[in-house]
C-alpha cells in the first residue's frame, strides 16, 4: 500500500504507525473472521446459579472486605441521545397537523414506542420544562390544535431553540422526577455507585465520554454536587476520559482502498467501544464495576440492583482469593496434588475447558494468571443485547464468551440455532479484577483476540464504505479473560434505549 506525503503525515497526527493502517486495510480484504459457536451457556453449562443463601454470604463478605480495597465503577458515557430519539425526529420531519390528523400518523406508523410516546407524554421526566419552552416559543400556542401542539413539543423536547436534549450525551438527558427534582441519567449512577462502590467514605467512577463533552458532565456534577453528597453522605472522586485517536480506524471503499473526502484526505473513524480496552487499561483498582449509562433505575428500585452487584463482587473476591492462592503454591512448591487442585478448580470454577491432566506448574499459573470478571446474564425474554456462549477459536481452544450478533453467522444454520435456543443475553453487568498477584495491573491489551474485530458498512457525504469496529469491550477486548458468568434476575436491567422506555414503571419514581 502506498502513502502519499500528505498520508504520512495524517497518520502521524493520529498517533498510528504507517504498519497500524496497512495492518488494518488487511482486515479488509481478509473480511470478517465468524465466532465458532459450540453451545450457548445456559444454568448448570457455564452460567451459575446463586441461592438465595449463597448471595447473602458473598454480600457479606463483600460489604467486610470492602473499606480495605479500592473500589471503582467504570462507566462508557461516550454515546449521544440522537438515537433515543430518532422516531421523535422522524415524527417531526414527517407529522403535518394542517393535512393529517395524529392518530391517523400513529396508526399508519405502527410504532408501538411513538405511540406510547404521546398517549403518557405528561408522565415525561421533562414535561413541564419542554412545555414551557413550547408555550415561550409559541404565543398563542394554548390556541392551537392539539395535534399542533403536539409537533411544537416535539420540536421543543429535540432542538436547541428548546431543551435540545437530541444534541446531548445521553448521559445528560433528563430520567426521572422526583416531585419536581429532575435527575439525569449520570446523576443515577452516582446514587446508584454510592451503594456499592463506596470504600471508607469515597465514592470512586470514571466515565468516559465524548471529545467536548467532558465540560458539560462537570458542569452538571457542579450543579448537583451538593444534592448528591447531602442525600449520600459520602463523598465523590469523580474522572473522564476520551477515546483516544490513536484507536480510531481507517475506512476504505469497495476496493479496500483508503475511502477519502471530498477535500482528498484519508478517512479515519471511532474503532466502537472497544476501543475504550484503552481507557479501562488506565484505571488502578482492586475491583471494578462496569455498567452503561443509560441502565439505571429509580431510587425506589435500587434495591435487587445493589443486591446484586454485591453479590458479583464478593464471588469477585472469592475467586480471585482463590486463583491468587493457587498461583502462589504453584510458583513455589509444585506438586501432583497442587497441580490436580488447580485443573479442579480451572474447570469447575472458572469453567475452563482447555486444561489437560497433564498440564505443567506454568501452563496451569499462565491460565489462572489473568485478568478476571463475573459477568451478571439475564433471562432471554426479547430484550437486545449480545449473549454467552461457549466458542471455539483458532487454536481450537473452548472458552466462556459474550458475543454480539454481528459476530455470528447468519449462512450458517447450525450456528444460528445454536443462538436461537440460547436462554441468557448480556446486560453489560460486569465486576473485573484487573490486578495481578503481585498488586500490579494486568497490560489489558494483551488480552484482545484481534480476530473478533469487524467490518461494518457505513456512508460518509452519501457515498458508502466500510469501517472497522475494534473487538468490542466486553466481546473481543476480553476475550483472553478468565471469565464466570452469573444468572441475575431481570429487575436489574433497565436501559433505556428509546425515549419511551423513560415511561416504563421502572423509571417512574411513583
Amino acid at each position: 500500500m502506498k502513502f502519499n506525503e500528505s498520508d504520512i503525515l495524517q497518520i502521524q497526527e493520529k498517533g498510528l504507525t504507517k504498519e497500524e493502517v496497512e495492518r488494518q486495510i488487511q482486515i479488509f480484504k481478509r473480511g470478517n473472521i465468524k465466532v465458532d459457536i459450540q453451545e450457548a451457556a445456559t444454568l448448570s453449562n457455564g452460567i451459575s446459579a446463586i441461592s438465595d443463601e449463597q448471595r447473602t454470604d458473598y454480600i457479606r463478605d463483600f460489604e467486610h472486605k470492602k473499606d480495605e480495597l479500592d473500589l471503582l465503577k467504570f462507566v462508557p458515557a461516550s454515546g449521544a441521545a440522537t438515537r433515543m430519539f430518532k422516531a421523535l425526529h422522524n415524527f417531526v420531519f414527517e407529522f403535518d397537523p394542517k393535512s393529517e390528523d395524529l392518530r391517523e400518523y400513529l396508526d399508519k406508523k405502527g410504532d408501538a414506542s411513538l405511540q406510547l410516546f404521546f398517549n403518557n407524554i405528561e408522565q415525561l421526566p421533562f414535561y413541564d420544562a419542554a412545555m414551557k419552552a413550547s408555550k415561550e416559543d409559541y404565543s398563542d400556542f394554548d390556541n392551537l390544535s392539539n395535534d399542533e401542539q403536539k409537533k411544537i413539543f416535539a420540536e421543543n423536547v429535540l432542538y436547541s431553540k428548546g431543551l435540545g436534549l437530541s444534541d446531548l450525551p445521553k448521559g445528560l438527558v433528563p430520567f426521572h422526577n422526583y416531585d419536581g427534582t429532575i435527575v439525569t441519567a449520570f446523576e443515577e449512577h452516582l446514587y446508584e455507585a454510592a451503594n456499592y462502590a463506596n470504600s471508607n467514605g469515597i465514592v470512586k467512577s470514571h466515565f468516559t465520554v465524548g471529545q467536548g463533552d467532558k465540560e458539560k458532565f462537570e458542569a452538571e456534577f457542579d450543579k448537583i454536587k451538593n444534592r448528591v453528597e447531602e442525600k449520600t453522605v459520602l463523598k465523590f472522586d469523580i474522572s473522564y476520559s476520551y477515546q483516544d485517536p490513536k484507536t480510531d480506524t481507517i475506512a476504505v471503499d469497495d476496493e479496500n482502498a483508503p475511502f477519502r473526502t471530498e477535500e482528498g484526505k484519508m478517512f479515519f473513524r471511532p474503532g466502537g467501544h472497544g476501543a475504550l480496552i484503552d481507557n479501562l487499561n488506565q484505571q488502578d483498582a482492586d475491583l471494578i464495576f462496569i455498567k452503561n449509562i443509560d441502565n439505571v433505575v429509580t431510587w425506589a428500585n435500587l434495591g435487587d440492583v445493589v443486591d446484586y452487584k454485591k453479590m458479583l463482587a464478593g464471588k469477585l473476591i472469592e475467586l480471585r482469593a482463590k486463583s491468587f492462592n493457587l498461583i502462589e503454591k504453584l510458583g513455589n512448591n509444585p506438586s501432583e496434588e497442587v497441580n490436580k487442585e488447580a485443573i479442579n478448580f480451572l474447570k469447575k470454577e472458572l469453567f475452563v475447558k482447555s486444561v489437560s491432566e497433564s498440564e505443567s506448574a506454568a501452563e496451569l499459573i499462565e491460565k489462572l494468571d489473568r485478568p478476571l470478571r463475573i459477568c451478571g446474564m439475564v433471562k432471554n425474554e426479547g430484550e437486545p443485547g449480545g449473549g454467552p456462549f461457549l466458542v471455539k477459536d483458532e487454536e481450537g481452544e473452548i472458552s466462556l464468551q459474550i458475543i454480539e450478533g454481528a459476530q455470528i453467522d447468519d449462512d450458517n444454520p447450525e450456528q444460528v440455532k445454536i443462538v436461537q435456543e440460547s436462554t441468557h443475553f448480556n446486560p453489560v453487568d460486569i465486576v473485573c479484577s484487573i490486578k495481578t498477584p503481585k498488586g500490579d495491573t494486568y497490560n489489558l491489551n494483551d488480552y484482545v483476540d484481534p480476530n473478533m474485530s469487524f467490518i461494518a458498512n457505513k456512508t460518509k457525504d452519501g457515498k458508502p464504505l466500510k469501517a472497522l469496529e475494534r473487538p468490542g469491550l466486553w466481546n473481543g477486548a476480553m476475550a483472553k479473560w478468565n471469565t464466570v458468568f452469573v444468572e441475575v434476575p431481570v429487575t436489574t436491567f433497565n436501559p433505556v434505549k428509546t425515549v419511551s422506555d423513560l415511561l416504563k414503571d421502572s423509571h417512574q419514581p411513583s
